[in-house]
C-alpha cells in the first residue's frame, strides 16, 4: 500500500492546483471581459455625458405640473392655464386662489414670500433675501432693475429677462410677461375647467351627488360627474381606456390563436404522434425560424404588409408564439403516459378518439399553464407592438414621450401598463387554479 502513496498524493494534489487555477481563471475572465465591454461601450464617457439636473427634472414632471400666468402685452388679456393648453385654461373670474387680479394690476403668490406684479409699466418679482427684480419697458427695450451683482439665475438681455428660483419660473419679453408655478400633483385629472365640478372638494362632490341641484337638467349629477369625468379633454380617459383595451385585446387574440395554430402542428411535430421523421423535423426547423426571429422584426415585416393597425400587431404575436407553442407542445406529447393511450385504444377508440380522451387531459395543464403565461408576458410586450403598429396604449405612450413635456400622461400610461399586468396576471394565476386543480 506504501508504493501506492507517493502517486496517489501526486494526483490529488495536481488535481486540486488545478482547480484552484479555474476557481481563480473563471473570475478573472469574467471581470477582464466586464473591463472590455465597459471600454467598447464607453462607459466612462457615457457617465460623463449623464445630465443628472435633466434626470431630476424630468422625475418631477412625473408628478408634478406647472401653471402659465400669461399677460399679453400688448392687449393686457391675463390668461392663466395648466401647462400652457387651451384645454386647461381658467374661464375669466375663475381664478386659482394664489392669482389675484385687480384691474391692470395681477399678483401671483407663487408662496414662501416670493411675489410677483404684474402692471401697467411692467412687472416685479420680490424675491426673499435678495429683494425686487423690476422689469420696465420702453422703446428701446427693456430696462431691469436689481441688487448687483446679478446672480447666475437672472438672465437679462435688451429683448428678454428670465428668473428661475425654487418657487417657479419668470420670464418678460416685449409681447408678453409668464409665470410658471409649479406644484405637486396631476392636475385636473378628474374635471377640466369646463366642467361644473370643476374646483369642488370631495365633500362638495359627495353633495353634489347625493341632494345637490342638478347642474344638467336632463341627468342626475352623478351621471354628469362620470360624464365629465370619462370625456376629459386634457387627460382623455375614453382615449386611454379604450387604447388599453386594445393592447389586452392584442395579446389576447394574438396568443391564443398562436395556441390553436400550434397545437396541431405540435401533434405532427411529435415523435410518438408523427412517424413520417421528414415533416417532424421541417415542422421542428419552421418552428426554430419563427422563434429565431425576435417578434419586433415579424412586427415590422407585417407592418409593411397589412399596413399599422392593432390586427396587425395581433398577427405578429400570433406568428411569434407559434413558433414557441410549436416547441412547448410537441415536447409535451412526447412525454405523455402511453399507458392511457393504449387504455383508450383497447376500447376501440380510433386516432381522434385516442388524442382526445388519451392525450389531451394528460398535456392540458401544461397547455393551458404555458398559455396564460403567455398571455401575461404578451399584455406587456403588446404595449411595444402597438408603438410600432400605431395601436393600443403603446401609441399614446409614445406621442407622449415625443411631446417631452407631457411626461405626466408617460406616468399615468405606466401606471395603467402596469396595473393591467398585475390583473392579467392574477386573472391567469385563478384561471390555472380552477382549470388544473379543478
Amino acid at each position: 500500500m506504501t508504493a501506492f502513496a507517493p502517486p496517489l498524493a501526486e494526483t490529488i494534489t495536481r488535481r486540486f492546483a488545478r482547480r484552484s487555477m479555474a476557481a481563480f481563471a473563471i473570475p478573472a475572465v469574467m471581470l477582464a471581459y466586464l473591463v472590455y465591454a465597459a471600454i467598447s461601450f464607453d462607459l466612462a464617457g457615457l457617465a460623463s455625458r449623464a445630465r443628472m439636473d435633466n434626470a431630476a427634472i424630468l422625475l418631477a414632471d412625473f408628478w408634478s405640473h406647472k401653471t402659465h400666468v400669461t399677460r399679453q402685452n400688448r392687449t393686457g388679456d391675463l390668461i392663466v392655464a395648466v401647462e400652457g393648453e387651451a384645454k386647461g385654461t381658467y374661464p375669466k373670474g375663475h381664478l386659482p386662489d394664489w392669482v389675484a387680479q385687480d384691474g391692470d394690476v395681477t399678483v401671483i403668490d407663487l408662496g414662501d414670500d416670493h411675489l410677483i406684479t404684474y402692471d401697467q409699466g411692467g412687472a416685479r418679482y420680490s424675491v426673499p433675501d435678495y429683494g425686487v427684480i423690476d422689469i420696465r419697458q420702453t422703446e428701446d427695450g427693456l430696462t431691469l432693475t436689481a441688487p448687483e451683482p446679478l446672480p447666475d439665475w437672472i438672465n437679462a438681455s435688451d429683448n428678454r429677462v428670465s428668473v428661475t428660483t425654487d418657487a417657479g419660473r419668470f420670464a418678460y419679453t416685449r409681447s408678453k410677461v409668464e409665470t410658471f408655478r409649479y406644484q405637486p400633483g396631476w392636475p385636473l385629472f378628474f374635471f377640466t375647467p369646463a366642467s361644473a365640478f370643476h374646483g369642488m372638494s370631495w365633500p362638495e362632490l359627495a353633495a353634489s351627488a347625493l341632494w345637490g341641484e342638478r347642474v344638467d337638467p336632463d341627468r342626475t349629477n352623478i351621471a354628469a360627474m362620470a360624464g365629465d369625468f370619462w370625456n376629459n379633454s386634457m387627460w382623455r380617459h375614453r382615449d386611454v381606456i379604450w387604447a388599453m383595451f386594445e393592447t389586452v385585446l392584442m395579446a389576447f387574440l394574438g396568443t391564443f390563436g398562436a395556441a390553436i395554430v400550434a397545437l396541431p402542428l405540435g401533434f405532427m411535430a411529435a415523435s410518438n404522434m408523427m412517424p413520417f421523421r421528414l415533416v417532424r423535423f421541417g415542422l421542428r426547423r419552421v418552428f426554430d425560424f419563427i422563434r429565431g426571429v425576435d417578434g419586433l422584426i415579424w412586427t415590422i415585416v407585417l407592418a409593411r404588409a397589412f399596413g399599422p393597425g392593432p390586427m396587425t400587431g395581433a398577427l405578429a404575436i400570433l406568428l411569434t408564439d407559434t413558433g414557441s407553442f410549436g416547441k412547448i407542445f410537441s415536447e409535451a406529447l412526447e412525454n405523455i403516459d402511453e399507458k392511457q393511450v393504449e387504455g383508450v385504444r383497447s376500447t376501440g377508440a380510433n386516432t381522434v378518439q385516442r388524442a382526445r380522451f388519451g392525450v389531451i387531459p394528460q398535456v392540458m395543464p401544461v397547455l393551458l399553464s404555458q398559455v396564460l403565461y403567455f398571455l401575461e408576458s404578451n399584455t406587456r410586450g403588446a404595449t411595444i407592438i402597438g408603438a410600432i403598429v400605431g395601436g393600443g396604449i403603446g401609441l399614446l405612450l409614445t406621442q407622449a414621450i415625443q411631446t417631452q413635456k407631457d411626461w405626466e400622461d408617460v406616468a399615468y400610461y405606466m401606471i395603467l401598463i402596469v396595473l393591467t399586468v398585475i390583473a392579467m396576471d392574477s386573472l391567469s394565476g385563478w384561471l390555472r387554479r380552477k382549470l388544473i386543480k379543478g
